[in-house]
């Protein structure tokens, strides 16, 4: 009933930048948290950064001062601005939303994911 679809990921050199994109779409009726998360090959999927429907943010200290999330509530839409690029970065990038979704006799809950984005950061 609701889907993320991120775009934006490819392939950098060290120091450069990326900018993703997650836009969500469905019966949404309102989404709280949205977020990205990266798992590398063979470590386990971590927190990059989330951000609520107020603004309010949240960065793992691996990324801070580096990337910057922010969304377009009319839009819903995350976005995360990645800077200063490190091979370490590299991983797939998953978007992350709680969504309230309409129903057809009231609203559920959704924690969603989307499919995930390559980001390679090469030295």
């Amino acid at each position: 009933q609701v889907q993320l679809v991120e775009s934006g990921g490819g392939l950098v050199q060290s120091g450069g930048s990326l900018r993703l994109s997650c836009a969500a779409s469905g019966s949404i009726f309102s989404i709280n948290v949205m977020g990205w998360y990266r798992q590398a090959p063979g470590k386990q999927r971590e927190l990059v950064a989330t951000i609520t429907s107020g603004g309010s943010t949240n960065y793992a200290g691996s990324v801070k001062g580096r990337f910057t999330i922010s969304r377009d509530n009319a839009k819903n839409t995350v976005y995360l601005q990645m800077n200063s690029l490190k091979p370490e970065d590299t991983a797939v990038y998953y978007c992350n939303a709680d969504i309230h979704i309409r129903l057809e006799y009231g609203l559920g809950y959704s924690d969603t994911w989307g499919r995930g984005t390559q980001v390679t950061v090469s030295s």
